[in-house]
């Protein structure tokens, strides 16, 4: 069969499918989608109307893009005043295991998650519409994923800001970020971690892309 055959066979079907409300391969998988990067940040640096504005976000984006699931909560750890005891990244992100949009696992467990084993890589960290995400090498480089924590999923104890003020800052300040595609200017192990790789420059969203960021947020379903 021709190439041209083929394209049209692709196109009949799917106008069937369409037509029927059957869902394609591929949006069936979105649908079951439990884990994605956001395709775009919330627009105003790491300010995000703390967490529960990020949390908000990643839910919009999930429903836009078919998600079945509704209880989103993105990758973000916070700090409190006087270097008391914050909430951990890892504890809000539920048990796992997480699938992205095409149906591939990248971690079981959150022990899995927070392990060498995980699957969390430039391939397997898509958006919620199945798309890569920009990495180091990329026009423009936006691997910095904000996170605020350490590698074990923890609030951080650097001292210092590092969560732009609990995700309300777009000025001043700085927030760590993970590397999703696992690349860094220096080949460290840090440079190479999805979760915790180095601070931002700043919290503005001039600042968050001076360092290779958008704004961008790592979304899991808390199952």
């Amino acid at each position: 069969m021709s190439f041209s055959r083929i394209s049209a066979a692709n196109i009949f079907v799917s106008a069937i499918l369409a037509g029927t409300g059957m869902a394609s391969p591929v949006q069936a998988q979105q649908g079951n989608m439990t884990f994605f990067v956001t395709s775009t940040g919330k627009g105003n640096g790491a300010d995000l109307g703390g967490v529960e504005g990020a949390d908000a976000h990643c839910a919009a984006l999930a429903k836009a893009a078919g998600a079945k699931a509704t209880n989103w909560h993105a990758y973000l750890s916070t700090t409190l005043p006087g270097g008391d005891a914050g909430v951990n990244a890892r504890d809000r992100i539920g048990k796992g295991p997480w699938r992205n949009a095409k149906g591939v696992v990248v971690a079981k467990s959150v022990a899995d998650l927070h392990s060498g084993k995980n699957n969390i890589n430039k391939q397997t960290a898509l958006t919620e519409k199945g798309e890569m995400v920009k990495g180091r090498g990329d026009t423009p480089n936006e691997h910095d994923i904000l996170t605020g924590s350490d590698p074990a999923g923890m609030f951080s104890t650097a001292g210092g800001d590092t969560t732009c003020g609990n995700w309300t800052k777009s000025g001043d300040g700085s927030a760590i970020v993970g590397h999703h595609d696992l690349q860094g200017l220096k080949e460290t192990r840090h440079m190479k971690s999805w979760n915790s790789s180095h601070g931002s420059r700043g919290c503005s969203q001039d600042q968050l892309k001076a360092s290779g960021g958008a704004g961008l947020l790592y979304c899991f379903v808390a199952n």
